[in-house]
């Protein structure tokens, strides 16, 4: 953690309206101030890790603007199939065949995170990756399971957090991540460059 350098700070601004997102970071033991960026999201141009990263610093920048002194966190997830990033599905029929393609196949969720401190150029920026391998999905099960739950705002169209064994055969590495954010690495990248003793 923050070693001898001070305590981690206890409270963070967050750039985006995911109820994921705060309550991780909440069950973490940090104060959330909710403030979405009002930003136009990147969605080609770059390999999915640039992209992912690109974004996360785009919210983060726009809200440290009005946030001199808070540290602001800025996230972008997205689900990766063979070099293809599918992002939030428009509809309940675009949604049933992304999760169609996902079905018994292994597919990375990759979330950037851009934390800074507002009024300063301190930034930290960097991006968790998680494989995960979907069971084998029939057009019955995938319908049963867009019934149960909103897939619009979420990546890959599906919800980690609520899966219950039903689409996820297994997962490598950080389910947080593939719930929205890699807090463990949060915490870790706080230590490093936001302790209190050197905020100022």
């Amino acid at each position: 953690m923050a070693g001898s350098r001070g305590p981690l700070p206890r409270r963070i601004v967050l750039a985006s309206s995911s109820p994921r997102r705060r309550d991780l970071l909440q069950a973490a033991g940090f104060e959330i101030i909710i403030r979405p960026a009002d930003v136009d999201e990147l969605t080609g141009g770059l390999a999915p890790r640039d992209l992912v990263v690109a974004n996360a610093e785009r919210k983060a920048l726009h809200v440290a603007a009005d946030h001199r002194g808070d540290l602001i966190l800025g996230a972008d997830t997205v689900v990766v199939l063979d070099g293809e990033i599918l992002g939030k599905p428009r509809d309940k029929s675009h949604a049933s065949k992304m999760l169609g393609r996902l079905s018994g196949r292994v597919h990375e969720v990759l979330t950037g995170v851009c934390l800074v401190r507002g009024g300063t150029k301190k930034v930290c920026l960097f991006v968790e990756s998680t494989r995960v391998s979907f069971r084998s999905l029939d057009e019955a099960l995938i319908g049963a399971y867009l019934a149960d739950i909103d897939p619009l705002d979420k990546a890959g169209a599906y919800a980690a957090q609520d899966d219950r064994g039903r689409l996820i055969e297994r997962i490598e590495g950080s389910l947080e991540n593939v719930i929205g954010l890699p807090v463990t690495r949060v915490i870790e990248a706080i230590g490093q460059h936001f302790t209190e003793e050197s905020a100022g």
